[in-house]
């Protein structure tokens, strides 16, 4: 080979070591960036900023040892969940919270957020239909036994936070057509209608996007993450009474829950 074409190739192979060199820093400060941003998030969520204003990003790179490059991608990330704003000459502020809603116990939205101000209940539609297929199988109804449908957009404090869709066999349900949806939680009106206590819940938790009804409902970005909440709940001696398919805005609220291994 030439020495001119030796000079080339070994050029080119430096040029190629440099450009993925590159790649792998940008994508290891990335990570770092993903790393730090749930760090800070975790105190957020916390009211460890109790003035509003996070540290100063040359604070924040000394105490978590990284880059002003990696704290202002981290900013970044939780000015896109909407957690803080940045205003030049000012600093990062806080400019929403998130509700913690636990996982351990079984509670209504009311019971669970008491400690954050009022949840108000806006009855958008409830009445007895038809139990669709799975609906009736989760219940242990027969086919094309009637429920009562219930559709609630919740808000705390103002805000929406959740849209709550529920069936409930009618004969408890017929009990809920006269009684104060807007002020209190279904899980007490099944207990003053059946005289029994709530016993327990099969839950699962998913995020889906925001369907065009949902998003409008919840004054969310259609297709934005929401936190979907699927809830069957029984009584005491293991009737399922309940139900419901809650939608969350996962922007104002986080799941949390106490877990215990067993061998």
């Amino acid at each position: 080979m030439p020495p001119t074409d030796r000079i080339r190739e070994h050029a080119g192979q430096g040029a190629a070591t440099t450009v993925a060199a590159h790649r792998s820093r940008r994508r290891l400060r990335a990570d770092r960036a993903r790393q730090l941003a749930d760090l800070l998030r975790r105190q957020l969520l916390t009211g460890a900023f109790l003035d509003g204003a996070l540290p100063h990003e040359s604070t924040l790179a000394a105490d978590y040892r990284t880059s002003r490059n990696t704290v202002r991608q981290a900013l970044d990330l939780l000015r896109t969940e909407g957690l803080v704003e940045r205003h030049p000459g000012v600093g990062t502020l806080v400019v929403a919270r998130k509700y913690p809603h636990g996982l351990d116990r079984l509670m209504g939205l009311a019971e669970t957020l008491r400690e954050h101000g009022r949840v108000t209940n806006e009855v958008r539609s409830m009445g007895p239909v038809p139990a669709p297929a799975p609906v009736a199988e989760r219940l242990r109804l027969p086919t094309g036994a009637d429920v009562l449908y219930i559709e609630r957009l919740r808000r705390l404090n103002g805000l929406p936070l959740s849209l709550d869709l529920t069936y409930v066999p009618l004969d408890i349900g017929a009990a809920l057509l006269a009684a104060d949806l807007e002020h209190t939680d279904v899980f007490r009106l099944l207990e003053a209608a059946t005289e029994l206590p709530l016993g327990h819940a099969e839950i699962t938790l998913e995020a889906v996007a925001a369907d065009a009804h949902s998003a409008a409902v919840l004054q969310a970005p259609q297709g934005a993450a929401v936190l979907m909440l699927e809830r069957l709940t029984h009584l005491s001696d293991g009737r399922p009474v309940d139900l419901e398919f809650i939608r969350f805005r996962g922007d104002r609220i986080t799941m949390s829950g106490l877990l215990h291994r067993t061998v």
